[in-house]
């Protein structure tokens, strides 16, 4: 039991942003929806993404088998929304997660991630599929310039 909190809680402070959902599309009779989510960066005030992904509906669960995975598709648009402040970034080549969630019950996840671009003074924001194996080659890109902001 002590494990599974801590568990939990290693994995909660690994992924500082929360997604707000707002919106959703039926795209079939069994239950397929695309989810739309809005991702404030925790850590550049001012910068919202909106990420979009397939949720697989429970008939098609039933029916394809699968049970516990949720296709690596997804799609990114990030802007300003306000007053940009950059507060510790990490600025590394690599970049640093914004947001994470599970695709799976264990061994994929879709995550965003933030890399700055110093020399052309932009944010560019990666959507993309991490799996344990056989990694996806489904992503998203999107930027945000940064005119004067920092």
């Amino acid at each position: 039991m002590i494990r599974a909190g801590l568990a939990a809680a290693l994995i909660s402070a690994a992924v500082p942003a929360l997604a707000e959902q707002i919106g959703e599309v039926g795209v079939d009779w069994v239950g397929n929806d695309i989810v739309i989510e809005a991702v404030q960066d925790p850590k550049v005030q001012g910068v919202t993404c909106h990420v979009a992904y397939f949720d697989r509906g429970l008939i098609d669960r039933l029916s394809k088998g699968n049970w516990f995975e949720d296709p690596s598709n997804a799609s990114i648009a990030c802007r300003q929304t306000g007053p940009i402040v950059i507060g510790a970034i990490d600025r590394s080549e690599d970049g640093e997660d914004v947001f994470r969630t599970s695709r799976s019950l264990i061994f994929k996840s879709l995550r965003v991630k933030r890399i700055y671009d110093e020399k052309n003074k932009t944010l560019v924001y990666l959507a993309h599929a991490a799996e344990l194996k056989d990694g996806s080659a489904k992503l998203s890109i999107s930027t945000v310039p940064l005119y004067g902001s920092e």
